[in-house]
């Protein structure tokens, strides 16, 4: 129980850092907002529970493909702002991302990758 306890208040911690960094600077808190931190993070937390390579291997994998579809939402998430608002934005990306990401299976699918 102590290991999954410290491993919610590190994670949780991150995205507090985040949170205040961004308040102070866009670039610097979308910088590190960025960086592939909770993957990391959660590479690390297979390996210390002893997963096995290939199971860390394969998380790793995924995350990049799992990646790709999210983008065009941090496009449109700007645009759309302004124009209907903080929550019909967020539900819209939302949106964005899940058929983005429908489109995407598909499209690797014909190359071997299954995402679904």
């Amino acid at each position: 129980m102590p290991w999954i306890l410290a491993k919610y208040l590190l994670t949780a911690a991150m995205v507090v850092i985040v949170s205040e960094v961004a308040k102070r600077s866009d670039k610097f808190g979308g910088l590190i907002a960025a960086l592939p931190l909770v993957t990391v993070l959660t590479l690390i937390w297979l390996h210390a529970e002893n997963q096995p390579p290939e199971k860390i291997s394969n998380h790793a994998w995924y995350t990049f493909w799992y990646v790709v579809p999210t983008l065009p939402m941090f496009l449109a998430f700007p645009f759309l702002h302004e124009r209907i608002g903080f929550w019909w934005t967020l539900a819209s990306c939302i949106a964005i991302t899940l058929a983005c990401f429908f489109v995407f299976a598909q499209v690797l699918r014909r190359f071997g990758v299954d995402l679904l």
